[in-house]
């Protein structure tokens, strides 16, 4: 058995599309979209967005904790969806032009709270003359 032959060939297009040290974490991700136990192409795009997205603790609770399955910023999310994806993709022979259409299907991220309206600093006015006693010690 020669080494190429070790792995599984989804596996290994994984290792050459995110062959550089900086796009290991892509990989592992990209990796997991080849071993998803789906048996279809939809429900291995939607383990993806299982597997990327943070999801509320409590549902329909605003207050609500997060636990982050891709934790970071959610262009890490964004990034770890498509390498996910494209795992699928090897996985059920996807063209790639299909796969780099797939968008998640999350609902839009809550707005942003309203911040208060900054103070408005006066400036300092110098005394006046009915300010300072004309009287001396």
């Amino acid at each position: 058995m020669i080494p190429q032959q070790w792995t599984p060939p989804c596996g290994s297009q994984c290792t050459h599309k995110y062959a550089a040290l900086t796009q290991i974490p892509w990989r592992v991700f990209c990796k997991k979209g080849c071993d998803a136990d789906s048996d279809s192409w939809e429900d291995c795009v939607s383990d993806c967005s299982e597997i990327c997205y943070k999801d509320p603790v409590l549902k329909d609770r605003q207050w609500s904790a997060y636990i982050d399955r891709s934790p970071g910023a959610a262009s890490y999310s964004e990034e770890c969806f498509h390498a996910c994806v494209a795992g699928c993709g090897y996985k059920f022979e996807v063209e790639s032009e299909e796969v780099n259409k797939v968008k998640p299907k999350r609902p839009p991220p809550p707005p942003p709270k309203p911040q208060p309206p900054p103070r408005v600093k006066r400036p300092m006015q110098p005394p006046s003359d009915e300010d300072v006693p004309t009287s001396s010690a």
